[in-house]
């Protein structure tokens, strides 16, 4: 079967997700920007590039959003991008009207998408999307923990001196100054990574995944795009291919972890239905605590959100 993945925004995020997902072969790509001239430009240079990495999958750079009809998966990046000196939370009223324009326009051509979102704040912004229009939240996933856990593992990598494919490790909670790291699940190849760092080797890990977006703003200017597009092709593919693969994403919680009624990373299995189910851990007393702040933080932003727009 043919899949068709739309990324509505064409920047660097965008680009980049379109890029991965292109190198994956996960299926034909639409890129989608107000801005005609960006995503037609980069359609020619990824087509370009699909030719050189043997894919047959076609690219289509448009402003219309016609062109995205019968999408599988639809990939928000659209919205206005953290700068130096701006938190995830100061983009919540401007890109939670973007978020929901865009949700209502594919939704019109694409009923049956599963949404994955990257604006930021990302867990919010799913709130956002499911006011939208998107009624069946196991459709809406959030990228936060596979990007933060990927930070974690680098880092964790680094400080070990091993290749980053030998770490596996987990970060839980909002995407933002609150996630939660749980090092004790981290592992180096199979061994607990406590056996290989110091206490102090570990925290400094955890604290660099953490802040590991503003390290990047600070010497590019910019968020990190590299990360998060791969990051969007990794749990698009887990949707397409059906998986099944257990990644931390933001999902809707009705009551896992003591938690109800918004938005937050936690290990879910992904597949074709987008959230199949959600993996509920067995926290230590102090990352119940954590979590428990996480989600008191999502919750106040969440209540910030504009009135629900419905057309």
């Amino acid at each position: 079967m043919r899949h068709t993945i739309t990324v509505v925004g064409a920047g660097n995020v965008g680009g980049s997700a379109a890029h991965a997902c292109l190198m994956r072969g996960l299926g034909d790509v639409v890129l989608l920007d107000i801005n005609e001239k960006i995503p037609r430009g980069k359609a020619l240079d990824l087509s370009q590039a699909a030719v050189l990495e043997g894919h047959g999958c076609i690219v289509t750079g448009s402003s219309e959003y016609d062109d995205t009809a019968h999408s599988d998966i639809v990939v928000v990046t659209a919205g206005v991008p953290r700068k130096p000196g701006m938190s995830r939370d100061d983009l919540i009223m401007v890109n939670a009207d973007i978020v929901g324009q865009i949700i209502q326009k594919t939704l019109k051509y694409s009923p049956h998408a599963v949404f994955i979102i990257a604006a930021n704040p990302v867990d919010v912004m799913c709130m956002a999307a499911h006011r939208a229009g998107i009624d069946d939240t196991r459709r809406i996933i959030g990228l936060s923990g596979v990007l933060d856990t990927a930070r974690l593992r680098a880092e964790t990598a680094r400080a070990a001196n091993v290749p980053g494919r030998a770490v596996q490790g987990l970060v839980i909670g909002e995407h933002g100054d609150g996630m939660v790291p749980l090092p004790r699940l981290s592992q180096v190849a199979g061994l607990p990574a406590g056996l290989l760092l110091t206490g102090e080797q570990t925290e400094q890990a955890c604290s660099n995944a953490v802040f590991g977006g503003a390290r990047i703003m600070e010497y590019l200017g910019s968020s990190a795009y590299y990360a998060p597009g791969a990051a969007l092709a990794v749990m698009a593919e887990a949707v397409l291919r059906d998986k099944g693969d257990i990644l931390p994403c933001s999902a809707y919680l009705n009551g896992e972890y003591g938690i109800d009624g918004i938005f937050m990373c936690v290990p879910v299995r992904l597949g074709l239905r987008g959230v199949e189910n959600i993996i509920v851990l067995d926290l230590s007393d102090e990352e119940k605590d954590a979590v428990a702040r996480s989600a008191a933080g999502i919750r106040a932003k969440t209540a910030s959100l504009p009135a629900a727009k419905r057309t």
